[in-house]
């Protein structure tokens, strides 16, 4: 049984399509990630599942039980959901302890006190049961919402962009904690986030929208290295875009030929690369047969890697500026020449798309 389903759910505000027939199923204790870009219709979709909007068309399932479809609308506070939102929506007259216990409900004084202190203690926020949310940093507030919402112990916990409001560096640690909760409680997660790195880090499969539509769903490692179209393939980071033509299942890059099979000759295509796949070495290395020649135009450390720009030697008709992102401090001098050998699994060749 799936912990929940969402089937051919469609909805328009205004008469237009914000979800078009879009269709995901849960397993339990999966952590699923809707990504996109903004006004794709993730959180639309998200909030039909929690019912804070009606269903229009479709049918969404809880742990088997039809909450919305066939002329059925279970209200929120009855579909056994928790919430997380951007805001957290802390109440600031209340201590942590009380925000918690808030929405418990059909339980004694004591068994509230007792289930707000589990569900603060899973979160390491226990120590902070008697402040006020004020007193607390975003991090923190973020750690009382996210206790609050599993307190009640839902079926399903439905997460909206949670870490947005918080900076790069604290928004890594709070995500790590927050996954570690969520798989050790074995709660069931469907968040939306327009954060490519947070989905792959936080999700065990990723469903991404564009249109309203689902474009490809799968684990983070399938959408990077083997991605449906263009759309897919750039929207996981920098990518070298080239165009080429299709000449007996092939076509010519400046690092050599890339298979473009199902193509037919004269096709034109779009290949993309990304910059990891940009091997570099030095010029005086001995060439293998598959490495061709670059300049380097500038080096820059990014920290955990570097970024090289390149000027591809010898193929005046193709574009000739590229980037190769290298693991580690490897800072090249200007117009210095290197060996770049292509890694083909990250060489996708796609119809090129037409305005």
């Amino acid at each position: 049984m799936q912990a929940l389903v969402l089937d051919h759910v469609s909805h328009a505000f205004d008469g237009i399509l914000a979800v078009d027939d879009l269709s995901l199923s849960l397993a339990k204790g999966e952590v699923v990630c809707l990504l996109g870009p903004s006004g794709c219709g993730k959180t639309t979709a998200l909030r039909v599942a929690a019912g804070l909007e009606a269903l229009q068309r479709g049918k969404v399932m809880i742990a088997g039980e039809t909450v919305a479809g066939a002329g059925r609308e279970v209200p929120p506070e009855d579909r056994s959901v928790g919430l997380v939102f951007q805001d957290y929506a802390l109440f600031p007259h209340l201590t942590v302890a009380s925000n918690v216990a808030f929405g418990l409900r059909g339980l004694s004084s004591g068994e509230k006190q007792a289930r707000a202190e589990e569900a603060l203690a899973r979160v390491g926020m226990s120590d902070a049961a008697s402040s006020y949310p004020h007193m607390l940093s975003g991090g923190q507030q973020q750690r009382v919402a996210l206790a609050r919402a599993l307190a009640p112990r839902p079926r399903v916990m439905l997460l909206d962009e949670p870490f947005s409001n918080l900076d790069a560096r604290l928004r890594q640690k709070v995500r790590d904690e927050t996954l570690h909760v969520l798989k050790e409680s074995g709660t069931t997660t469907l968040m939306v986030t327009h954060d490519p790195e947070e989905a792959m880090f936080m999700a065990d499969r990723i469903a991404l929208m564009r249109a309203g539509r689902i474009v490809q769903e799968g684990t983070p490692a399938a959408l990077y290295y083997q991605p449906v179209d263009s759309f897919v393939a750039s929207f996981f980071g920098e990518i070298n875009r080239l165009e080429g033509v299709v000449a007996t299942e092939q076509v010519s890059t400046p690092f050599g030929p890339v298979e473009a099979k199902g193509f037919s000759d004269g096709d034109t295509v779009e290949i993309l690369i990304r910059p990891e796949a940009l091997h570099l070495s030095p010029s005086e290395q001995t060439a293998n047969g598959t490495e061709r020649a670059v300049e380097v135009m500038a080096a820059r450390l990014m920290g955990r890697s570097s970024l090289i720009h390149l000027r591809a030697l010898d193929v005046p008709e193709q574009e000739t500026h590229f980037h190769a992102r290298v693991p580690g401090r490897f800072l090249p001098l200007e117009n210095q020449r290197l060996r770049v050998e292509l890694d083909r699994s990250q060489a996708f060749v796609f119809p090129r798309e037409t305005d």
